[in-house]
């Protein structure tokens, strides 16, 4: 799921490190605990399979403080890099990653792909949501018809433990709640997929209909001395 967040994030402009971590928290809310210690060795994952490409560019603030790597051995490797840069004299440039084609490729798939196994069904549909305007409009509407199949599974186990014995009212009263929070969720991918599919449908025909030939009793047949129509392309 971080690969995927991390392609959709460069999909339309190039980023920093921190930039990225910083979306991934602030604007995505899914990734709130990620550090550098998770990030970087993801971006190396999508380097190496020619997913990302890196540049070096811009020199960071001076006061910018050193990125915390969630592992002591990255920490002073970090440490001894700024100590060098210091010592020579030269100023630290940081890596710039930009998507390549084979990413954009990947993260085409990926968008795409089912849940696997054992994943956070939320959170996945959440990250995958985000980024929908990527998907192809009928990908975007079984990705939503999905999630609701899903939803209502859990809404008839809920009910079903709702209703059975074994549950004191505070336990009862919690399983109404998700319930209820569940109901919510499925009315908002209701009105979600009825937009979905009044975006899909065929765009009517804005010529305006013919009118029907007239019947039989409607002709009129001149009587006799009426005086016929005048017929172009007949010489009098």
């Amino acid at each position: 799921m971080l690969e995927l967040a991390i392609l959709g994030l460069l999909h339309d402009q190039e980023l920093h490190g921190y930039e990225i971590r910083r979306r991934l928290r602030d604007e995505l809310g899914l990734f709130a605990n990620i550090s550098f210690g998770s990030l970087y060795p993801a971006l190396s994952r999508l380097e190496k399979a020619g997913a990302v490409a890196v540049t070096e560019s811009g020199t960071p603030p001076a006061a910018e403080p050193m990125p915390f790597t969630g592992s002591l051995s990255g920490e002073r490797a970090g440490l001894r890099a700024r100590r060098a840069g210091g010592a020579r004299g030269t100023k630290r440039s940081r890596k710039v990653y930009r998507i390549t084609d084979q990413g954009r490729s990947l993260f085409e798939q990926l968008l795409d792909a089912d849940e696997p196994a054992g994943t956070d069904d939320a959170r996945s549909f959440g990250l995958r949501l985000a980024f929908a305007r990527y998907l192809a409009p009928q990908a975007r509407l079984a990705l939503l018809e999905r999630r609701r199949a899903q939803l209502a599974r859990r809404l008839d186990s809920d009910r079903v433990r709702a209703a059975g014995p074994g549950l004191d009212d505070y336990a009862r009263s919690l399983v109404e709640h998700g319930t209820e929070a569940t109901e919510h969720d499925i009315a908002w991918l209701d009105r979600l997929i009825e937009t979905e599919r009044h975006k899909q449908a065929p765009v009517r025909s804005q010529t305006p209909p013919t009118s029907p030939p007239p019947s039989r009793s409607e002709i009129r047949v001149p009587a006799d001395g009426d005086a016929l129509p005048a017929t172009k392309g007949i010489n009098q």
